[in-house]
């Protein structure tokens, strides 16, 4: 991203609906997977400006994180903000050695890349066997619109071909779910209907009835989520899967 980018997302990733939703979905995924109460190292693969790394660290205080980034400032910003260890590197040439991590998570970064299979090899390598991978990924190549292009994204994915790509990088279980469903009529509209002047984004802070509002929407799928449940369309998919305990890639 821009560096304007990254500074309208310091600035709003605490506060914003959407983060706290996206943060919310790597936290259930994260609290399946990891022990209760006992120690486990979680990689932030694409970290930006490290709100998701402040916000789950305050909430799980038994998780170290370790974060990464391709830009100088994010990983600046990130370090100013969380203290923790940001290092700025490329996802396809992770600084780390193999089997270093119990998680890997990485929110909407691999959509970025021109090798995303190259980089869910290096999430795959860098996981101790029975580590889990956590992304999420803009949906649908027909939504495509002035935010990606602000954001720098280089495509939008299908369900299928999100949970192919960690299928293929060797990740057993995989499952994914759109989320950002409740909202979608709006979010389409305002993307292909009623596009806004200039080049920016969506990344910001809309009034407090608004935010409530999305919020309340947000609450609705995490609790339909929650309870075993599943949504076949939104505007975001999150998809998880393990590396298995045998290597065994045949």
């Amino acid at each position: 991203m821009n560096t304007d980018e990254y500074l309208k997302l310091a600035e709003v990733e605490d506060h914003m609906w959407f983060f706290r939703s996206l943060h919310a979905h790597m936290e259930r995924e994260l609290a399946r997977a990891l022990p209760a109460g006992r120690e486990a190292r979680v990689l932030d693969a694409g970290c930006g400006t490290g709100g998701l790394m402040l916000r789950l660290r305050e909430r799980h205080p038994t998780w170290t994180w370790s974060g990464v980034d391709l830009s100088p400032l994010a990983c600046e910003l990130a370090r100013q903000r969380t203290g923790g260890d940001v290092r700025e590197a490329s996802l396809v040439a992770l600084p780390f050695g193999d089997g270093e991590f119990d998680a890997v998570v990485s929110a909407d970064v691999v959509c970025q890349m021109d090798n995303p299979a190259v980089a869910l090899a290096e999430f795959f390598r860098v996981l101790r066997p029975g580590g889990l991978a956590a992304i999420n990924m803009p949906a649908y190549r027909w939504l495509w619109s002035y935010h990606d292009e602000a954001v720098q994204n280089q495509r939008r994915y299908t369900r299928r071909e999100v949970r192919a790509l960690l299928a293929e990088a060797g990740f057993r279980g995989v499952q994914a779910t759109h989320w950002n469903a409740l909202p979608f009529p709006l979010i389409v509209a305002r993307r292909k209907l009623f596009r806004p002047a200039g080049g920016t984004s969506d990344v910001r802070l809309h009034s407090a009835p608004v935010e409530l509002g999305f919020r309340a929407a947000m609450a609705l799928e995490h609790a339909w989520l929650r309870v075993g449940g599943h949504w076949a369309w939104g505007t975001s998919i999150m998809a998880v899967g393990r590396k298995p305990l045998a290597e065994n890639r045949l």
